[in-house]
């Protein structure tokens, strides 16, 4: 079994964004090609390192019998992506420190939902599996934290507004690979995705959050026919660094970036009403604070 580096290029466009330069990584996506099953298996059991698998080689027949077998063995990894033109599977491999990386973060956000009296209009549905529609391969996504609008999206296979995806050995860009993914396998309904890496050299957490553009197809247009137009690359619209001080005492957070924006339009695919409760939501820079710490007592230096 041989790993090797996964780094694909941000899109052109994200320098279009209030952003900073893509930093440089030394994280390495563990990656093997896949032989049968029970390998795969033996080898998700043995992997403590990474909580990032990639499995190449595998065909969309052999993907449905990796999901029966996952489903029998009642196993708690996650589908990140497959695709079945490349034939390459992601596996998420949850720890107490990916789980947390995106699960503090999102809860933020559902706090500031119920607060505002909206939990009836909104459905936290986490790792739910997704699939392209009309696709006859299987491909397939299955997103950290996810959620969307209550009456707006209510048919059992309406995607999310909001995805969340984390990781710690997972490099940068496999992250962004994971980001483009749902963009295009929801065919656009996803609005925010947002990403939480965290740099074990840099001692930091960097969130991204992505966007698309605002997009009005050409002519007399059909969904389908829509899929099919080129459409702008995903925006990175924030880049927020939380860094880890630990001359202090006791330790501290330093935020560049501001607070966390997430627009209500793209989360609830309407205007905000009248009054205070409908508008944008904001983590603000003590919430992230305190959202780093909890991730950093779980943070062991490798």
């Amino acid at each position: 079994m041989s790993s090797v580096a996964s780094r694909p290029a941000i899109p052109s466009s994200a320098s279009t964004g209030p952003t900073s330069a893509e930093p440089q990584e030394d994280d390495e996506d563990l990656t093997i090609r896949f032989t049968n099953v029970q390998s795969l298996f033996r080898t998700i059991n043995s992997t403590t390192t990474s909580d990032v698998l990639i499995v190449t080689h595998v065909a969309p027949n052999q993907f449905a019998k990796i999901e029966r077998e996952r489903d029998k063995r009642r196993r708690k990894f996650r589908f990140r992506r497959y695709d079945s033109d490349s034939q390459i599977l992601v596996i998420a491999l949850p720890t107490k420190l990916l789980e947390t990386l995106h699960l503090a973060l999102y809860q933020r956000y559902e706090i500031q939902v119920f607060q505002r009296g909206m939990d009836k209009a909104w459905d936290s549905v986490g790792h739910t599996t997704f699939r392209r529609q009309h696709h006859p391969k299987g491909d397939t996504c299955e997103g950290d934290s996810t959620g969307l609008p209550y009456p707006e999206r209510r048919e059992i296979d309406d995607w999310p507004t909001l995805v969340v995806e984390a990781g710690h050995s997972e490099s940068l860009g496999g992250l962004h690979d994971d980001m483009r993914w749902w963009f295009s396998m929801s065919n656009h309904d996803v609005r925010i995705v947002i990403l939480a890496k965290f740099d074990h050299r840099r001692r930091c957490i960097r969130l991204e959050k992505w966007e698309e553009e605002e997009w009005h197809p050409q002519g007399v247009i059909t969904r389908r026919r829509a899929a099919l137009q080129q459409r702008p690359a995903p925006i990175l619209r924030q880049v927020i660094t939380i860094t880890h001080d630990a001359t202090t005492d006791p330790a501290s957070f330093h935020v560049n970036g501001g607070g966390l924006v997430l627009g209500f339009k793209l989360l609830f695919l309407r205007d905000p009403g009248p009054g205070e409760d409908e508008g944008d939501f904001v983590i603000n820079v003590q919430e992230l604070q305190e959202y780093a710490e909890r991730v950093w007592k779980l943070v062991q230096d490798r």
